[in-house]
């Protein structure tokens, strides 16, 4: 119904500008959400195996996935064919070792990265339940050879550092060979796409667009919901030791907060959508914009994003954008920000830092900021 309409090829110079967004977006809003859901049970359910197939083994203990990135926030910058479904797997060591988080110094970065030390610990005052499990410290090798798996550090290590590359090629093979046993390959037949530091599944159904999702893998920065992700970064391309941070399920749990707090058919994913598709070819980054309309739903109340409010929120978001150019500032959303729900866990230094500004190029370049001016203006 809503693609025939589609089709009809309104004059908008006619009709209401509002009403024909509105029913575009909610659409396509729609089937992300849609889509969303079908890429969580699934990596759901191959986790599950993948507990099976590493129980009583030393491998990193795989946690439930998050779902992070614009997709799983309900909103893309993408064709619906180019979407890609991220999730992240959070990583905690497993019994007999643990992670100790160690500042990257191996060269200047321009996004923050940290090394994850693994170190074994004594067991032998305890004893995993059901289990004969030995003590890596205090057993001779000859024995932990012959009666157990390898530890953590002969695996998936370089040195004492947990290795983002061995990890992603090992749950690549983890994926190829135990698809079989996962519910969803009677509807799906699965390619495992080339990556260095994730793993890019490619989901094709019978006459469908197939489904790109991407596991990245994460480990956490103390109880907060900063992690470390293996994850590189278009800029950069870090040494395989090295784990960058992200900030991706803070701004997912912003998300939820925010789902959950705003009024029903609210329009900020519709604005984030359209915006998206507004602002592809310039030279505002799809992340600019995300931070703010975040700012924004902390600066104006959840009640003025209603449906009737669109073409408003849209003019605000345009705006705000705006003056952040002219002003050659825009601040992170999760450094130094008062108004940060109390729901998002962020680690001490971040509440007290100096806000980082996502702008800083434009004051150090004139031509950058000339050309952002012009681009906002046309907007």
């Amino acid at each position: 119904n809503t693609e025939s309409e589609e089709s009809e090829g309104e004059d908008p110079s006619e009709r209401d500008l509002a009403r024909i967004y509105d029913r575009r977006i909610q659409w396509s809003v729609h089937k992300l959400a849609h889509r969303r859901r079908v890429v969580e049970e699934l990596v759901r359910d191959l986790l599950h195996v993948s507990r099976e197939h590493f129980l009583n083994t030393f491998f990193p203990v795989l946690q439930p996935a998050i779902g992070v990135g614009s997709a799983c926030e309900g909103w893309s910058p993408q064709e619906e064919r180019d979407v890609v479904y991220c999730v992240l797997v959070p990583l905690k060591p497993p019994w007999g070792h643990t992670f100790r988080l160690e500042p990257d110094t191996a060269g200047e970065m321009p996004q923050k990265g940290m090394c994850v030390c693994v170190e074994l610990v004594c067991t032998c005052t305890e004893q995993q339940l059901g289990s004969n499990m030995k003590c890596f410290l205090h057993h001779c090798e000859q024995e932990l050879m012959k009666n157990q798996e390898p530890s953590l550090l002969q695996t998936l290590c370089t040195g004492p550092y947990l290795d983002a590359q061995k990890i992603a090629l090992w749950f690549q093979k983890f994926v190829t060979s135990a698809w079989e046993e996962v519910l969803q390959s009677q509807l799906y037949s699965m390619k495992v796409l080339p990556s260095t530091r994730s793993c890019k599944l490619k989901l094709k159904k019978a006459h469908r667009i197939p489904l790109l999702v991407e596991i990245i893998f994460g480990v956490q920065q103390g109880d907060s919901d900063i992690f470390l992700s293996s994850q590189a970064t278009e800029a950069l391309v870090p040494p395989s030791t090295t784990w960058l941070e992200t900030y991706a399920v803070a701004e997912a749990m912003f998300f939820q907060h925010i789902s959950r707090q705003a009024p029903r058919h609210s329009c900020y994913l519709k604005c984030l959508q359209l915006c998206a598709r507004i602002l592809a070819g310039t030279g505002f980054s799809p992340y600019s914009l995300k931070t703010v309309v975040m700012h924004l739903l902390t600066l104006i109340p959840l009640a003025g994003w209603c449906r009737r409010d669109f073409l408003l929120r849209l003019d605000d978001v345009i705006q705000y954008l705006r003056c952040c150019v002219e002003e050659k500032r825009l601040d992170h959303f999760f450094f130094g920000n008062e108004d940060m729900p109390e729901e998002i866990s962020l680690p001490t230094a971040f509440q007290t830092a100096q806000p980082i500004n996502l702008f800083q190029n434009l004051v150090e370049d004139p031509d950058a900021h000339a050309k952002a001016l012009c681009e906002a203006n046309d907007l």
